[in-house]
């Protein structure tokens, strides 16, 4: 009996281990099943996307915090959304899980962490972080993306990074 506890959890332990790697290769290489387009819930929202970074030096270590109560991340692949698209992104607020969005811009796709409102300009219905304006504006030239579709994700277990 002791035999058979040992081995299935040897066995346990190893399945465990090939899912963790396999996790994680499709993490590393920012792969996703191309079954997220039919993830997104309700209509996607079409507007102009900007970038931020809230963070003043000396103004607080790590950068100040988010609506969701994170710190602000400029390596991470997350986004603010406008205030009065609060609700249909899941009620982005204080201490509340954040949630996730498709955002398709110039034939690119990225999972954006939506952790953040703010009262964006006209037309912007998003405020991309430094990480993710990058995948779509590698020289930060552009500073606005016209047409923009994002697109809210139901659930929370994504792995946000490019997609495709």
């Amino acid at each position: 009996m002791m035999l058979f506890r040992s081995s299935a959890a040897i066995c346990g332990a190893l399945v465990a281990l090939a899912v963790s790697v396999a996790v994680a290769r499709s993490e590393t290489r920012g792969d996703h099943s191309s079954g997220v387009v039919d993830a997104a819930s309700g209509d996607a929202i079409v507007g102009a996307a900007s970038t931020y970074n809230p963070f003043k030096p000396g103004k607080e270590e790590g950068g100040p915090k988010t609506a969701s109560g994170e710190r602000y991340d400029p390596s991470a692949w997350t986004a603010a959304i406008r205030t009065s698209l609060r609700r249909k992104f899941g009620g982005v607020q204080f201490g509340a899980r954040p949630k996730y969005a498709l955002v398709e811009a110039v034939g690119k796709k990225v999972i954006v962490k939506i952790n953040d409102v703010g009262p964006l300009r006209p037309g912007r219905i998003i405020d991309l972080n430094e990480r993710t304006m990058r995948h779509f504006d590698p020289g930060m030239d552009l500073g606005i993306i016209p047409d923009v579709r994002v697109s809210p994700l139901a659930g929370d277990n994504w792995t946000p990074g490019p997609v495709g």
